[in-house]
């Protein structure tokens, strides 16, 4: 009803103009003769004269306190680790090409891939697995002469092992990164996995070094991390607490770092299989593992807990990855925010047992995982990367950020090709995901200090669904400059944040925002600049700064003092 006078006001104004144009006589004749081409036309303008009445939503004003005098905890760079796993074309084909193939790379590593991960300063790289790991044998991957394989666990395909150990090192000495290796817990052998170390990073010349320097590499690598099994409660193994927990003892002890430069300060951290849920299966692991690191003895040790969670909502995927609307998107946004209970549920138990927090809850394994790609195989989880990615990467990036005391690493599941991926290849041709993209503008938050932030986020509902209408997170560099990172979750209404600093005396702030017109948008090979962040600024006025931020954006500055 409140659209009909508009209708009515523009019809006038319509005629008024007709009347005094030299044409109003023809363009009545027309009209009455109902000319196709006129009758189209007046119908357009109706429809212009329609929405431009129709009400428009203004934006929600939010209150945003900051107080960097009560600084928190260190923001550890980890949190914003990748994972490759020999899955789909996640290694093959996104990472190694061979050192013979027309795509440009180094020693078979392809060269654009390493300049974009270099960009977000990938901190860790977790591998070979995942699933695959518990059926790895890194022997099959060194060498001149390598054993072809099968993948059973990622679509039965071939393994040819020519990305092996060298190769993985190589790639990370490319990108800057450190190893997070995860050893074969459910088919190998303590035997095994000592040996790979010991190839790995003795610097004596025994006979694994002399090899490994056969195969080119004399120095001993660094290992920075090392995952002892993987979902040892599934697909590793499906082992009780118990019966994982006498593994863990004994690779804890006799899977040794001898690089001497890992002895003191740089020591190997070992990451135990933790949870994969918040059911009671998985609180009785948590427990059952955290106990016994209580009443451990000198030797054996665990550094970090590894907690899997994937953005699901229902098994098996099912949801697309295009082509959905703003159900689905505030479907999966509800249940990607469940991750902060299940943070906190776990690190509770953690802290009965560990309230110093020596035990890092390491969440890495994590992201949005929907249907695969029609015409894909299955087993490969390809699947597109929309602006709904980017705005649940953040709000999980904010979660492990406000826990992080108790999170201190994390790796997105996976870097190329495979789930929620940054980057996506295709033969020759590269495209950064929206996901990329958060990552590359939360880069200042790497090793920054928590700074906590007070908002009322408010809230908006879609088909029953509710959810909190922005999120924020706040920290500062080493270099002490002040950066702020908010998320706002409505899809249609945009916001305006207020900020307020404490002992901060703001003149503006500048950085990045990203958005995109649809909450489905995704960047493609033939259009790779669907959603990619823009420039953006606020002025300060009377000590506080305004921000205007689109609806489905993220949005990163620095405040200027």
């Amino acid at each position: 009803m409140a659209q009909k006078p508009a209708f009515r006001s523009f019809r006038a104004i319509q005629y008024r103009i007709l009347r005094r144009s030299q044409i109003r006589r023809t363009f009545l004749f027309a009209l009455q003769a109902g000319s196709p081409l006129l009758r189209s036309l007046l119908a357009s303008l109706t429809l212009l004269a329609v929405a431009m009445a129709a009400p428009v939503a203004a934006a929600q004003k939010v209150a945003l306190f900051i107080d960097v005098s009560k600084p928190g905890p260190k923001i550890d760079r980890n949190l914003f680790g990748q994972f490759a796993e020999h899955l789909g074309h996640g290694v093959y084909e996104g990472i190694w090409v061979g050192p013979d193939s027309k795509i440009p790379n180094t020693r078979g590593i392809r060269n654009d891939v390493v300049a974009a991960l270099k960009a977000i300063k990938v901190p860790n790289v977790r591998w070979p697995g995942g699933c695959f790991a518990d059926e790895y044998h890194w022997r099959k991957g060194i060498g001149p002469q390598r054993t072809v394989t099968l993948n059973p666990n990622w679509g039965g395909v071939i393994e040819p092992n020519s990305f092996g150990t060298t190769e993985f090192m190589d790639f990370l000495d490319q990108i800057g990164a450190e190893a997070y290796l995860s050893v074969n817990v459910g088919s190998g052998t303590p035997q095994e996995a000592s040996e790979w170390l010991e190839y790995l990073t003795t610097a004596q010349p025994t006979t694994l070094a002399k090899e490994r320097d056969a195969n080119g590499h004399p120095a001993p690598y660094k290992v920075a991390f090392l995952g002892i099994g993987n979902e040892s409660w599934d697909c590793g193994g499906n082992m009780t607490p118990d019966y994982y927990l006498s593994q863990l003892k004994i690779y804890s002890r006799f899977v040794r770092n001898f690089n001497p430069a890992q002895q003191d300060k740089q020591q190997m951290l070992k990451i135990a299989v933790g949870p994969g849920g918040g059911e009671p299966r998985w609180t009785e692991w948590t427990d059952a593992i955290m106990k016994a690191y209580q009443n451990h003895t000198w030797s054996w040790d665990m550094n970090g807990l590894s907690m899997h969670s994937y953005t699901v909502v229902k098994w098996p995927p099912s949801y697309a990855s295009v082509g959905f609307g703003e159900t689905e998107y505030a479907q999966i946004l509800k249940s990607t925010l469940e991750m902060n209970d299940l943070v906190e549920k776990h690190s509770a138990i953690m802290d009965k047992y560990d309230p110093k927090k020596k035990v890092a809850l390491v969440v890495d394994e994590w992201g949005g995982w929907y249907a695969p790609l029609p015409g894909s195989n299955p087993g490969f989880l390809a699947q597109q990367n929309s602006l709904r990615d980017a705005v649940l990467a953040a709000l999980n990036l904010n979660i492990f950020a406000r826990h992080a005391d108790r999170v201190r690493m994390a790796n997105i599941a996976q870097m190329i090709n495979v789930l929620q991926a940054m980057i996506l290849t295709d033969k020759e041709k590269m495209v950064l995901t929206p996901t990329y993209y958060v990552y590359k503008m939360y880069v200042p938050f790497q090793d920054a200090t928590f700074v906590p932030v007070t908002f009322d986020a408010g809230t908006f509902t879609h088909d029953g669904i509710t959810l909190p209408r922005i999120d924020a997170i706040a920290a500062k560099d080493k270099a002490g400059k002040l950066w702020l990172a908010i998320t706002s979750v409505d899809p249609n209404q945009s916001a305006e944040i207020e900020v307020t600093l404490a002992g901060v005396n703001a003149k503006s702030a500048a950085g990045e925002t990203l958005s995109a017109s649809k909450v489905d948008s995704v960047n493609t090979f033939d259009a790779a600049n669907t959603a990619v962040p823009k420039p953006f600024s606020a002025k300060a006025q009377d000590g506080k700064l305004t921000l205007k931020l689109a609806p489905k954006s993220v949005t990163v500055v620095a405040v200027e003092q």
